[in-house]
């Protein structure tokens, strides 16, 4: 290339940067010396600029030989030294990039080998692989972040032709430790592109910030627009009142309310947005308690939280007579002749005061971080409850990245029915709606079924989360009309059925999304989306969800896959124990050190799932360890099981039929039970999963009949009721 009209490219793209960009380097592993390939991620027509600008080498790009051809770009690609490269002349392309490497010089392909229409990182093509062994030359992976929302980028579904966020608009580059070109396999790189991605995540200014801010400034803009519909009395809030009554209870909550943790025991409601909102907006933290766990679990809780004081409703009180209250108790009907008063003063502060301003009346710093926030219990499928301590930082880190995957645009409406002490409940129908300019339609069960139905079809729902348990409930009781404006349905919390989805589809026309999480992902970790439209006719598309998936990683979010017994590290495409990293990662249990160094180890979460991924990057959960017996050392999944009996059985996907558990057993460990809540002629089963090709290890050779299979009011499988009823039958 002519250094002439080198130095000159290189300015104008250093000016067009500055001008519509403001470029971040991440302190990170420099480049070699001699010949290197760079292997980015991809995701707007700026990138190969952005690249070049943050680069201080000149980069020889490797351009499809169609484009590069194209009249009106090949004098550019001509000046900056682009290589074309042709999958009719592939070993011609790989002899011509690894000749540049050979020669000392920086080549870049991006091995996605298309500009991601999801945000999300694209199947890692193996040509490069080629190339850099060819050439022998080292392999740098690169991670472009935040350009997932510049005009540039296919956000909402299109090119340019829509606002930017932010002017200038914010993209950070990390550069990874250099990979020797034998070693540089599309596994490998896959996992230090999301390594990078993460760490560049980690950087994100808006993460730090304040949930209670951010609540201010989510509910400040449009305050006219309505926020809430409460399904149980068809009452509304605007997004301004809903902030007035929450600043004008938090004044009343910091002069009564001493302790810097207050328990909320309501179900999704009105008064359960406002209680958790002011609580916030205290400056303390909501402890969420479940209403359906026994008397010693809530004690427990109380006790290790340190809750002395509870907000209700005196109605909602008045049906728990057994729930173990803390010594002080608010209930909302009590308090709300104090607040209408300010609540009225605070509406008129929201019309005239800039955000900024309203915040700072508020007190509400600016930074929350890795503050505590939430705090969450754990349902206790498997043991005992645990206090999830979720910080600002996984909160509002959760909500930016489920809103990237979901693509919902102001004003849509969603379904909040699930229990806030649920962590979906938490974080995706209460603060994703508030933080994002959503609506919630609440109602205060996900078993009223009818009820919820109803709600969809007068509100045009276009987002509903459920879980396995509650969908089977819709095939029953519930219209394919009235399921019309759902544009997603997502479940999570335990493993969905192929014939209950299959069933779903094929009664309202609509597709299942699966996704996956746990509270200490605060809670979403990945999830399956409808495939992004193309953007001109003929273009391949790009596959968002496959089925038996949960769908690919939350954006900022890496994975190792590590031996269950050993931890030694495998590949990606290996089954083995899933480990996670993440900023939406909580960093401790509250005030059990134990328990947090047995799940977290230099913040890499251990899930006690296991897992894989495909090469496009596709998340596949085999199962939880508790969800494994181990029987004459070897390990059997109890959801292979369970998915056997149902099949050779012939059961419907509309209620879950069977449950398997283990019991101990002296001679092989442990020993499978089948629990059904249908009578089950166990020697024709058994004869019928052997004809199957099932294991002779694998078949359960006893059965017990129950009334029902026991579910926790989150939907999960209640682990600790099915070996309870196992053992008694023993």
């Amino acid at each position: 290339m002519n250094p002439l009209l080198e130095s000159s490219l290189r300015w104008l793209c250093g000016r067009f940067v500055r001008l519509f960009y403001r470029l971040h380097l991440l302190p990170s592993h420099r480049l070699p010396e001699g010949g290197c390939l760079l292997v980015p991620n991809h995701l707007s027509w700026a990138d190969a600029v952005l690249l070049q600008v943050a680069t201080p080498r000149p980069i020889r790009f490797l351009v499809d030989d169609a484009i590069y051809r194209r009249r009106t770009l090949r004098p550019l690609f001509a000046a900056i030294g682009a290589l074309p490269i042709s999958q009719t002349r592939a070993k011609e392309a790989i002899r011509t990039a690894a000749a540049a490497l050979k020669k000392g010089e920086v080549v870049c392909i991006f091995p996605e080998g298309e500009i991601s229409r999801s945000g999300s990182l694209l199947r890692i093509q193996r040509g490069f692989e080629l190339i850099a062994r060819e050439a022998q030359a080292p392999v740098v992976p690169v991670w472009l972040d935040e350009l997932w929302g510049s005009i540039l980028s296919f956000s909402e579904g299109r090119y340019f032709f829509k606002w930017p966020r932010q002017w200038p608009y914010p993209v950070t580059v990390a550069f990874g430790e250099p990979l020797h070109g034998s070693d540089a396999a599309a596994g490998l790189v896959r996992e230090r592109l999301l390594d990078l991605g993460e760490q560049c995540f980690q950087q994100r200014a808006v993460i730090r910030g304040h949930l209670g801010r951010a609540s201010i400034e989510g509910l400040a803009r449009q305050a006219g627009t309505e926020v809430l519909v409460d399904g149980n009395d068809d009452s509304r809030l605007t997004r301004g009142m809903l902030l007035a009554l929450g600043l004008a209870l938090a004044n009343l909550l910091r002069r009564q309310c001493a302790e810097s943790r207050i328990a909320i025991v309501l179900p999704p409601g009105k008064g359960a947005t406002i209680a958790n909102l002011a609580v916030v907006l205290a400056g303390k933290v909501p402890v969420n308690l479940n209403f359906t766990a026994g008397r010693p679990s809530i004690e427990s809780a109380c006790r290790i939280a340190g809750l002395r004081c509870a907000i209700t409703a005196r109605v909602f009180q008045n049906k728990l007579p057994d729930f173990a209250w803390p010594e002080q108790v608010l209930c909302l009907e009590d308090l709300a002749p104090r607040l209408k008063l300010k609540a009225v003063a605070w509406r008129g502060l929201i019309s005239v005061l800039p955000t900024a301003l309203l915040a700072r009346l508020a007190g509400m710093p600016a930074t929350g971080d890795r503050a505590e926030a939430v705090t969450l219990f754990t349902s206790g499928s498997s043991g005992e409850p645990k206090g999830v301590v979720l910080s600002h930082r996984n909160l509002l880190s959760n909500v930016r990245q489920f809103s990237h995957m979901i693509g919902l645009k102001k004003g849509d409406s969603i379904l909040a029915c699930l229990p806030l002490f649920h962590s979906f409940g938490s974080t995706v129908t209460l603060w994703y709606p508030i933080l994002e300019g959503l609506r919630m339609v609440t109602n205060p069960s996900p078993l009223d079924i009818p009820k919820n139905a109803v709600l969809i079809h007068k509100h045009q729902v276009k987002l509903m989360c459920s879980t396995p348990t509650f969908l089977r409930g819709y095939l029953r009781k519930a219209e394919p009309e009235q399921l019309r404006s759902l544009q997603l349905i997502v479940t999570g919390a335990e493993k969905l059925p192929m014939d209950l989805a299959e069933a779903f589809e094929s009664r309202f026309g609509k597709e299942v999304l699966q996704g996956y999480g746990l509270t200490e992902t605060s809670p979403v970790a990945s999830v399956n989306v409808p495939d992004p439209a193309a953007p001109w006719p003929g273009c391949p598309v790009q596959s968002s969800n496959r089925k038996g998936a949960v769908g690919k990683l939350m954006p900022g979010m890496s994975a190792q896959i590590r031996d269950p017994e050993t931890g030694k590290k495998l590949s990606l495409h290996t089954t083995g124990m899933l480990w996670l990293k993440g900023a939406n990662i909580f960093e401790a249990y509250l005030h059990d050190p134990q328990r947090t160094a047995d799940a977290v180890q230099d913040g890499w979460l251990r899930t006690g799932d296991l897992g894989r991924f495909d090469e496009d990057g596709f998340l596949f959960i085999e199962g939880r360890m508790s969800r494994f017996s181990k029987i004459a050392g070897e390990m059997v999944p109890h959801e292979t099981v369970e998915a056997a009996v149902v099949r050779v059985l012939e059961f419907s996907g509309e209620e879950r039929i069977v449950a398997v558990t283990g019991v101990p057993d002296e001679s092989k460990g442990e020993a499978l039970v089948l629990l059904a809540s249908r009578d089950v002629d166990l020697s024709l089963l058994r004869g019928k999963l052997a004809a199957e090709g099932l294991p002779n290890l694998w078949i359960p050779r006893r059965w017990v009949l129950v009334e029902e299979i026991p579910h926790l009011a989150s939907g999960k499988l209640d682990l600790r009721k099915l070996q309870e009823l196992a053992a008694i039958t023993s």
